[in-house]
């Protein structure tokens, strides 16, 4: 590990150099083990986490909420150094290759994480795909890449981040954004015809399930949904 650094409440990036020779597609995940960890529990160790960086980027980059196990204390608390195993790349959650239809990512939490990647890759690529990615959250506290994403909306023409608070009251920041949770209406408000974008849903299984379910009542073809849902992070 290279680098670690919290990018919202209770979420951190870690950092990693990347292998010679490894390469992947954004969108992609990894799965990380700890070598010879002095803290293990019930959940072992080994934890499989989309690969946040961008392809092009100089290293490789994991971003996780941190909840209280044994693997993230262990992983929290690691010395910059620190060698960890490496099994990847894994998953199809990747951008499409029909640049007529845009791309819809409707994310909760740290589901934004692989959005992240294939944006950045997307612009660095000058791929052409037109890419909106929505991001629920509580409060802007806890939405991790928020700023970031909000410079990338702002310099590339291809890229529109929508962000949505359901919870603004109980954050300490001024919010002007979005409200409430993701529904038809505020897709549409962004996407305009609902049946011409592939459609990304990534994040906890309730929310997954809730935006297929709103997408099928809409008339969207399973066909145009791909999902990676994120469960016990």
């Amino acid at each position: 590990m290279i680098k670690k650094t919290e990018v919202a409440e209770q979420t951190m990036a870690f950092e990693f150099e990347k292998p010679d020779g490894f390469s992947y597609k954004a969108g992609q995940f990894a799965d990380y083990t700890l070598i010879d960890p002095p803290d293990t529990d019930k959940e072992g160790n080994t934890r499989g986490f989309s690969l946040s960086s961008a392809p092009y980027e100089p290293n490789l980059m994991c971003t996780t909420r941190m909840r209280d196990t044994a693997f993230k204390r262990v992983l929290k608390g690691m010395p910059i150094g620190t060698e960890l195993e490496l099994d990847a790349p894994y998953g199809s959650f990747t951008l499409h290759n029909n640049v007529a239809r845009p791309a819809v990512f409707l994310t909760g939490g740290i589901g934004i994480t692989p959005v992240r990647s294939i944006a950045l890759q997307s612009v660095h690529d000058q791929t052409g795909h037109a890419i909106f990615a929505f991001s629920s959250n509580k409060r802007p506290e806890d939405a991790a890449f928020l700023d970031e994403l909000k410079r990338l909306d702002e310099s590339a023409a291809n890229v529109t981040f929508i962000a949505t608070m359901t919870e603004p009251e109980n954050s300490h920041q001024p919010w002007d954004g979005e409200t409430g949770f993701i529904d038809q209406d505020m897709i549409t408000k962004y996407v305009g015809d609902l049946s011409t974008p592939i459609y990304y849903l990534c994040g906890p299984a309730g929310l997954v399930k809730a935006m297929r379910s709103l997408l099928n009542g809409a008339g969207v073809d399973d066909d145009d949904i791909r999902t990676e849902e994120f469960t016990g992070y």
